[in-house]
């Protein structure tokens, strides 16, 4: 399965994403275990609501960060997001 640029990207709903204190990080919850977050992989799942495309996520990261050029990095982390199960696509 590879991720559709144009398809809003939602949270798995066998996932749940949530700041952990003890880790002092967000970290995905699911019934196997825990994934411990990076800062950005954190911030790129939380925009994962089901309204936004992979387009959208890129804009809202790079104005919330004043930044440009995180298109590839954001993707290919969703990729893998994907790949995991964390995020789907209907």
């Amino acid at each position: 399965m590879s991720l559709n640029l144009e398809q809003p990207i939602c949270f798995s709903p066998m996932h749940r994403l949530q700041w952990e204190e003890a880790q002092q990080k967000d970290v995905i919850l699911y019934p196997e275990g825990m994934v411990e977050l990076n800062q950005s992989s954190a911030e790129i799942l939380k925009l994962c609501d089901g309204e936004r495309n992979v387009a959208a996520i890129v804009a809202a990261l790079e104005e919330k960060f004043s930044t440009t050029g995180l298109a590839n990095d954001i993707m290919s982390f969703l990729e893998v997001a994907l790949e995991n199960g964390w995020i789907k696509q209907d």
